[in-house]
């Protein structure tokens, strides 16, 4: 979504690549709730560690000091059973055609806890938050063979599409209750993802 200036990062490119994103044998109990303040540095250091850059771990200072934004209880961390978090989920406010829905970006996990249930414990955690405040709508540019084990589906499906070019299957959507109205057009992200 965001390329830095005068940097060949670009978001999109890294949450697309090629990945193996199966899940270790031995897996770990992992504890999912909201972040926290005293999380906010170790959030920071998980989004350092799972990026090659610091523009994810910018992004959520961004995004928290966005009152449009930001939706607290949204914001999700795994931690470890020594209360260590590893894993990082959040969702922020975006909009398909002015109409309200979220954005599930980013996603991180610290490399020596990957493939292990973090990340998938913290985006848990964050949909049945949602759900429960709720939300309907749910976002997410990935990786196609991740996310369709949460609910995700081709938001082209929806008649939703995102404002950048970007392959069919990686932008995805989730209806949190299907027996509500989802909204059509072009997502409108916050101003922090750059786009």
């Amino acid at each position: 979504m965001r390329r830095e200036h005068g940097s060949d990062y670009d978001y999109a490119a890294y949450v697309l690549r090629p990945h193996d994103t199966t899940e270790k044998e031995t897996m770990t109990t992992w504890t999912a709730r909201t972040e926290t303040a005293d999380d906010v540095p170790a959030v920071r250091d998980i989004l350092l560690a799972a990026f090659p850059t610091a523009a994810e771990a910018d992004i959520v200072d961004a995004l928290r000091a966005d009152p449009k934004a930001w939706i607290d209880g949204l914001s999700m961390v795994a931690a470890a059973p020594d209360s260590t978090p590893a894993g990082y989920a959040l969702l922020t406010r975006c909009h398909v055609d002015g109409q309200p829905a979220l954005a599930l970006a980013p996603c991180a996990v610290l490399p020596s806890a990957q493939r292990a249930g973090a990340g998938s414990a913290a985006i848990r955690a964050a949909l049945a938050a949602a759900r429960a405040m709720g939300e309907n709508l749910v976002l997410v540019l990935g990786h196609a063979d991740y996310y369709p084990r949460f609910g995700f589906t081709p938001a082209s499906r929806f008649g939703i599409r995102a404002p950048f070019e970007v392959p069919d299957e990686a932008m995805m959507a989730m209806a949190l209750d299907d027996t509500r109205p989802v909204p059509t057009g072009t997502i409108q992200y916050p101003g922090a993802f750059g786009v």
